[in-house]
């Protein structure tokens, strides 16, 4: 999984997890990200997307004919 939006570029975040003693370790912060079916230039793609982008309609959602 790319854990990259096709459309924000939206990628994990790294910074530190700070324990009740004030120590440091490394942690990330991961998008969340969804696998949809979207048109691009009229072409139907499987791709992962944010939520953020999918609750603004950034993007066109392919239907499934099934």
């Amino acid at each position: 999984m790319s854990r990259k939006c096709f459309i924000c570029d939206k990628k994990p975040v790294v910074g530190n997890s700070v324990s009740h003693s004030n120590r440091k370790t490394k942690r990330r912060w991961l998008p969340n990200l969804q696998k949809v079916q979207i048109l691009v230039k009229g072409k139907k793609l499987k791709e992962y997307v944010c939520t953020k982008c999918l609750k603004a309609g950034k993007v066109t959602k392919a239907l499934s004919r099934a």
